[in-house]
């Protein structure tokens, strides 16, 4: 059962049944879950979510996972077995919401369709998360977050000129519909809390990126200019763009302010662009972007990073450099917003963990402790449904939980 603290959070007393895998999908339970919601996360019996086995492993155990699964509960069970189906539906008809990320009609094929379960239960909120969403000719196409990002617009973006487009560093397109997922489960909670009726939530890959592009959109529409890659620059916006140091590596400069713009010129010694009526405004300046950026690296190719740092610091123009992994674990601003947590994970190790966002005031979310162990809750769970010995020993016999 949800911890005796977790009733004071915000969604306390909210049961969220997880149907899925990966990123998507469980991102946006985590996040119900930080904020009090008890998420049961059902897996299949034996192998669990693939999560557990992404990126670095270690005891067996992705270390993803307990960033991914912490504050959830494990219940294993197999959703294509008609025993498996009927326990969907009795969790369901106790449960707010339910969040699944299988491919569109995959949870219909199985009865466990989103009217199969709301006949029960008419308050019921069913969130899903798919590559195209639920209709239209690409709704039956598999799509993980990378094609989401391409198709989205964002991937075509992102690289430098003439060069084969790279991808964001991290699943920005899941990430990105996780939180539209959680966005829409809220507003579907505050209208139930007026009519007492629940409904679908239909939460798209493709749709999450593109819904970030922007103008992107509008500027062709109007004129017929399809936005290029652009390297570390922003194109229209003057100046914005990383410059190298003395020693090879780069800071980050956003001096696009029209004051920010006097100080910063006023710093690298050039009163004469400072001045100049043609750069007062970001029309003019990115009309002329080549010209100051070249200005720009001339001053600090000459300079280590953290003199150039300071001296933009003194002047409040806004810089900074590409944090890796060592330098967020170390920085003090991380440190004192207690953006930097330890947890413990099953096996007793601390681990280090992003802190709970958003930050609330008087109710801040919960972290809990790592990802919970494979079917680690399922007995809990069953007790809950009243589910007698003899029969989930028949259950495990057959392999179905």
């Amino acid at each position: 059962m949800p911890s005796p603290a977790s009733r004071q959070l915000p969604l306390a007393g909210l049961k969220v049944l997880e149907l899925g895998q990966l990123i998507a999908g469980p991102f946006a339970t985590k996040l119900l879950g930080e904020f009090g919601a008890d998420v049961i996360k059902i897996e299949p019996p034996g192998t669990g979510d693939p999560l557990r086995k992404w990126r670095i492993i270690e005891e067996g155990t992705s270390l993803w996972w307990h960033v991914q699964s912490r504050t959830k509960r494990s219940m294993t069970l197999d959703l294509r077995s008609e025993e498996g189906q009927t326990m969907v539906r009795r969790l369901a008809a106790e449960a707010d919401v339910v969040v699944e990320n299988f491919r569109p009609g995959t949870l219909e094929g199985w009865g466990l369709g989103y009217e199969a379960l709301a006949e029960h239960n008419p308050g019921l909120i069913m969130v899903h998360v798919s590559g195209f969403g639920q209709s239209g000719p690409y709704r039956d196409k598999p799509g993980f977050g990378v094609i989401g990002e391409a198709m989205g617009g964002l991937r075509y973006l992102t690289g430098q000129p003439g060069e084969p487009s790279v991808r964001v560093g991290v699943s920005i397109g899941d990430s990105l519909s996780a939180l539209y997922a959680v966005i829409g489960t809220l507003l579907a909670l505050q209208e139930r809390a007026r009519s007492g009726l629940g409904q679908e939530i239909d939460v798209a890959l493709y749709e999450s990126v593109f819904a970030m592009m922007e103008s992107l959109l509008p500027e062709y529409d109007a004129t017929g200019e399809v936005r290029e890659p652009s390297g570390s620059a922003l194109p229209g916006i003057t100046p914005s763009n990383a410059y190298r140091t003395r020693h090879g590596d780069f800071v980050l400069i956003a001096g696009n302010g029209d004051s920010i713009f006097k100080r910063l010129m006023g710093v690298i010694g050039r009163r004469d662009l400072a001045e100049d009526p043609g750069l007062a405004h970001n029309d003019g300046r990115a009309r002329r972007a080549e010209e100051i950026d070249a200005a720009i690296e001339a001053w600090t190719c000459q300079r280590d990073r953290d003199a150039i740092l300071a001296a933009l610091d003194d002047a409040r123009v806004p810089c900074g450099y590409p944090y890796t992994a060592a330098d967020i674990a170390s920085d003090p601003h991380y440190l004192a917003r207690e953006m930097i947590q330890t947890i413990t994970r099953p096996n007793g190790k601390p681990l280090k963990v992003p802190g709970v966002l958003p930050r609330l005031s008087a109710t801040p979310g919960r972290l809990g402790n790592g990802g919970p162990a494979l079917g680690q809750h399922t007995d809990e769970v069953l007790d809950e449904l009243g589910i007698d010995s003899e029969t989930r020993a028949k259950l495990r016999a057959a392999g179905i939980i």
